[in-house]
């Protein structure tokens, strides 16, 4: 899901003198209050969900996808950087940042991204209409130090294999600051049975791989993903796991067939363009619960699976519930 903007972005195209006045200038309205509250909110469900899965595995990778103003103090990029939430993930993903749903480079999130510590992996999701720009928008990436994964017109829904692997290696890759390509393919659509699945993704070399806890209702063994985590040509890759944190999603094993928006009450707002997903007030104690810190939550599913990290999506639903 591309990242929600806000009037924050404006920032950058005025005078000094006068953002610095709209920053500081006003107090916040109600809407403005609750927005950055919630943003706190995520920043400490990000954090929890990092500590949990590091009881059991000291080296797990965490990346949350879009909501790059979660980086910093009070929600605001204009702060130093939350080093809690800094320590929590491993990088950050982003959804079309060079080429934008206007065809234009966002420097809002382009310039909060360049404060994150060169540690924290960047990797960023680019829809891209119009195979020309593709080399434009991979260099772009590159020399800002981000690792960009292409997807083109038929691949909207993150459900097709790409024949092409951006500087494909056999380099053994342990950790997400090492990674420089990756495969996003959080939709099966594409693939008859789990077998093949797994059989055409074993044979490419991406660095990183990208799918769902689950081939439509069958679930990723230990097995599955050891198959997963060797490339083509011998190397060792990463496999993370998709979870989306901050709306419920209706083919999930938790949806319970009488929910619907406002039953219960913490399934607050459609998700506009996703009709089979409603935002969650995900600091409810019913919601977190389900996905960490019990032995049947979502992350605990994913620890045991094998994965070596979860990709935490709709973080930004804090800005989404009030805005």
């Amino acid at each position: 899901m591309a990242e929600i903007h806000n009037m924050k972005k404006l920032y950058y195209l005025l005078p000094i003198g006068l953002a610095l006045l709209i920053l500081f200038g006003f107090e916040m309205d109600d809407k403005d209050k609750n927005t950055q509250k919630a943003g706190k909110k995520m920043q400490e469900m990000v954090i929890g969900i990092s500590k949990y899965a590091r009881k059991f595995h000291p080296d797990f990778i965490v990346i949350p996808q879009n909501g790059s103003e979660l980086a910093f103090q009070n929600v605001n990029p204009e702060n130093p950087l939350c080093q809690e939430y800094i320590n929590a993930i491993d990088g950050i993903a982003i959804e079309e940042l060079f080429l934008d749903e206007k065809g234009k480079a966002d420097d809002y999130r382009i310039n909060n991204l360049k404060k994150i510590p060169n540690d924290k992996k960047v990797i960023v999701s680019e829809f891209v209409k119009e195979k020309n720009d593709e080399d434009r928008i991979v260099k772009l990436n590159q020399e800002a130090g981000f690792v960009p994964f292409i997807r083109t017109a038929d691949n909207y829904h993150y459900h097709t294999i790409p024949e092409k692997t951006l500087n494909e290696n056999s380099n053994n890759i342990t950790k997400l600051v090492d990674v420089q390509n990756f495969l996003y393919l959080i939709n099966a659509d594409d693939f008859d049975t789990k077998k093949e699945l797994i059989e055409k993704v074993a044979n490419s070399n991406f660095d990183l791989i990208l799918i769902d806890l689950y081939y439509l209702s069958f679930p990723y063994t230990k097995a599955d993903l050891e198959k997963l985590k060797i490339k083509k040509n011998g190397g060792k890759r990463l496999v993370i796991c998709y979870l989306n944190i901050g709306a419920a999603e209706n083919w999930r094993s938790y949806w319970q067939s009488d929910w619907k928006l406002g039953n219960p009450k913490w399934l607050k707002k459609n998700y506009k363009g996703y009709d089979n997903e409603i935002y969650v007030e995900f600091w409810e104690p019913t919601w977190q619960k389900m996905m960490f810190g019990k032995e049947d939550s979502y992350m605990k599913k994913i620890i045991n699976a094998g994965f070596d990290g979860v990709f935490l999506d709709n973080v930004e639903a804090y800005y989404a519930l009030y805005n």
